[in-house]
């Protein structure tokens, strides 16, 4: 079990710093469709955590679904009117009349 862990543990630290290094280096013109394709991938994070709590008994599996759930839900709600207010700036304005 420890070793497991431990191995989880050296695997997020690593992805953590290639994540940062990666995030870094992108100029700013692509990031608003790398951004919509993060929250892409945590739209799937969320059916993952739907089909992880589901009709079971409470558990800490469970708790932490649903928390999963919870933080992917508002990061792709949130993530999605990031874009489309980004978005809305590409617009052509209407001429007055």
């Amino acid at each position: 079990m420890a070793g497991g862990l431990l191995t989880g543990l050296v695997v997020f630290v690593l992805a953590s710093f290639i994540g940062f290094e990666v995030i870094n280096k992108v100029p700013p013109t692509l990031h608003t469709p790398l951004m919509s394709g993060a929250n892409a991938i945590s739209g799937i994070a969320v059916v993952g955590a739907l089909l992880i709590s589901g009709p079971q008994n409470w558990s800490l599996t469970v708790i932490l679904g649903l928390v999963a759930i919870v933080l992917a839900t508002i990061n792709v709600v949130g993530g999605f009117l990031v874009t489309d207010r980004m978005l809305e700036m590409f617009k052509k304005k209407e001429a007055k009349v």
